[in-house]
């Protein structure tokens, strides 16, 4: 197919490889772009497809591979997507595989799942902001696999660009020169076909045995309303072709491929995939659960005995309960989320009851975004009404009498006396100028925070380690970061293990009642903030009643905030114009009564509204913009 490259490539003409049976893995370089978040990972790509011709000028437009409105409406990459394309060195053909993948710290696991079905990885900075903290954790994830780095710099065009500079940080830390450092600009498009040369130069063809039984690695999946699950392999061993029987060999169900395809930006359909090739499948299967991410897909005739490696199971960080408003929608709720789950991995729930809020389910998330993203999809894709609770971590409580429990949930929380609680942590790195210190140490150290260690990564750039509880960081903590920096400071963190530490349950009582959506697990030290600042908000939210409501905060049987909401006064004495003053005694005396049996036995009404704005203003994820 006729293909436009840049004006100082010429034109060229490039087949698109549809048509091909099988590609000779000689002839394929399976690569991914890795970076920080805003560095140009997708604006790149958009590029890669124009310069390759995959995508014609009319259907172009920026951010291509983000499918979801989700993703153009934020500026960020949350769904890794792969695309094939044809390229040409020397009068040789090459078919390249490119993943595409998301920069947030909470989407890491996609980033880790694409490069796997890689053999090397072009590695971004962005040449006027340098190495940021998710740049080197995306580095050291691919330096684990064992991949060939490339490293970028990109962004040149920019008036605040300072290449040689960022070239000799960026040497520093890989261990080459700074003229192997590739100069791209993914706005202009400069340097982006010298760099796709420098891929199948550097980039290692894929490796595996085409004469033996089939072996392909599921790395994703998407449900399709009209066609069922597609699922998207790498195929390691052997060839896949359509119309043959296949095995998950996880589940051992056994389906008829329909359709084999790949992916170029558009699905097409081909005649088969062979070693080293990334594609999809599609067999008709309705049921989200037969296709499983990290499964191996094999032959159900001579099909492979050993199974893949897979990938490692990712560990929710971060706990919240979902819950519809509409108590009717729980069904569609399930429903909706077995079908999230199959396009996200890393999204775990069961199901729960509240008192408060009814039947819904308890999900896992690997951070705060990730959470607002899962609840904002399940509104769109799904058409739901949701009220989230407020996020929490994974405790681990020994009892008085040595038993051990796992806490995710406040309402879980085991009562009386405990011999030892313990919390999880993590480590996080961050990088700033070195100016911002002080105020960085300041902040982590207010935040139960340990220093360890400080390196210089220039003269003018600090990176620091800290150990933080996973508690304190979820909620606010990257914004006051980034509002005491002045937006300079990144940071990254992973979980490392558990420490023990001083928690307490804190409960929200309404009139002696306690309101299990409110409770909250916190330090010692900061449950009489926790405490005042929710009496404090629901004052404000909870409409007035017929008698006065106590709103308290309690550990145990200890009150440690109250603020109570005022009872509306009906006025009883209206229409007594004069006469005795014992017949007006007798009638505010009247309406004491009823009111204190009135508040015997009745109880409080806590609108929705009130749940939803008490719950969602705790829950203030950071909100990277731009790409």
């Amino acid at each position: 197919m006729p293909v436009r490259r840049l004006a100082a490539r010429g034109v060229s003409q490039i087949p698109s490889f549809a048509d091909e049976t099988f590609t000779t893995p000689e002839r394929i370089r399976n690569f991914c772009i890795i970076a920080h978040i805003d560095h140009g990972k997708s604006t790149l790509a958009d590029r890669m497809l124009q310069l390759t011709g995959v995508v014609e000028a009319r259907a172009m437009r920026a951010q291509y591979l983000d499918r979801m409105d989700i993703e153009r409406e934020r500026g960020i990459t949350i769904k890794a997507q792969n695309v094939r394309l044809p390229w040409k060195v020397d009068d040789t053909e090459y078919v390249m595989h490119l993943i595409d993948t998301p920069g947030h710290v909470d989407f890491t696991y996609e980033v880790s799942r694409a490069l796997e079905a890689c053999e090397g990885a072009v590695l971004l900075v962005d040449a006027a902001q340098g190495i940021e903290a998710q740049t080197l954790a995306n580095l050291y994830l691919a330096m684990d696999k064992d991949l060939e780095i490339i490293p970028v710099l990109n962004k040149i065009d920019l008036p605040a660009a300072d290449p040689d500079r960022y070239a000799d940080e960026i040497a520093h830390i890989i261990g080459c020169e700074p003229d192997d450092v590739l100069r791209v600009s993914g706005k202009t498009g400069e340097g982006v076909g010298a760099l796709l040369d420098r891929v199948v130069e550097k980039i290692p063809p894929p490796v595996g045995d085409a004469d033996a039984p089939p072996r392909a690695m599921i790395f994703d999946s998407v449900y399709d309303t009209y066609r069922g699950v597609v699922t998207y392999i790498r195929v390691v061993d052997g060839r896949i072709v359509p119309r043959e029987k296949i095995q998950m060999m996880s589940t051992g169900a056994t389906h008829e491929l329909l359709e084999v395809g790949i992916v170029s930006p558009e699905p097409k359909a081909t005649k088969g995939l062979g070693v080293g090739e990334v594609g999809y499948l599609i067999t008709g299967v309705k049921d989200v659960r037969q296709s499983k991410v990290g499964d191996t897909v094999t032959t159900a005739r001579k099909g492979a005995e050993e199974p893949l490696t897979g990938y490692k199971e990712p560990r929710p960080m971060v706990y919240s309960g979902l819950y519809p408003v509409d108590g009717s929608d729980y069904p569609d709720l399930r429903e909706a989320l077995d079908k999230l789950q199959l396009n996200d991995a890393a999204l775990t729930y069961e199901p729960e009851t509240s008192v408060a809020l009814g039947f819904g389910f308890r999900c896992g998330f690997l951070g705060l975004l990730h959470m607002e993203i899962t609840r904002e999809r399940l509104q769109r894709e799904f058409d739901l009404d949701l009220i989230s609770t407020s996020p929490n971590v994974v405790y681990r409580v020994i009892g008085e009498d040595g038993k051990e429990q796992i806490v995710t949930n406040p309402s879980d929380w085991p009562e009386g006396k405990l011999r030892e609680t313990y919390e999880p942590i993590t480590k996080a790195t961050i990088i700033a100028p070195s100016e911002f210190v002080g105020t960085i140490m300041e902040l982590c150290q207010g935040r139960r925070g340990e220093l360890g260690g400080m390196d210089y990564l220039s003269e003018s750039r600090v990176e620091l380690r800290y150990t933080l509880p996973m508690a304190e960081i979820i909620f606010d903590f990257f914004d006051s970061l980034k509002s005491r920096t002045r937006g300079y400071a990144s940071m990254d963190y992973e979980e490392s293990g558990e420490q023990l530490s001083d928690l307490v349950k804190v409960d929200i009582l309404l009139q002696g009642e306690a309101v299990d959506a409110f409770s909250a697990i916190v330090h010692k030290d900061a449950a009489q903030a926790y405490g005042n600042k929710m009496t404090v908000k629901l004052k404000e939210l909870i409409p007035r009643q017929q008698y006065e409501v106590p709103v308290q905060a309690a550990i145990g049987s200890k009150i440690i905030a109250r603020e109570n909401i005022r009872a509306i006064r009906k006025d009883v004495l209206a229409k007594c114009y004069g006469g005795d003053i014992s017949r007006k005694r007798k009638l505010l005396e009247k309406q004491k009564e009823g009111k204190k049996r009135m508040k015997t036995i009745g109880r409080v009404d806590v609108p929705q509204e009130a749940f939803v704005a008490a719950l969602s203003s705790d829950a203030q994820a950071d909100k990277p913009k731009g790409k």
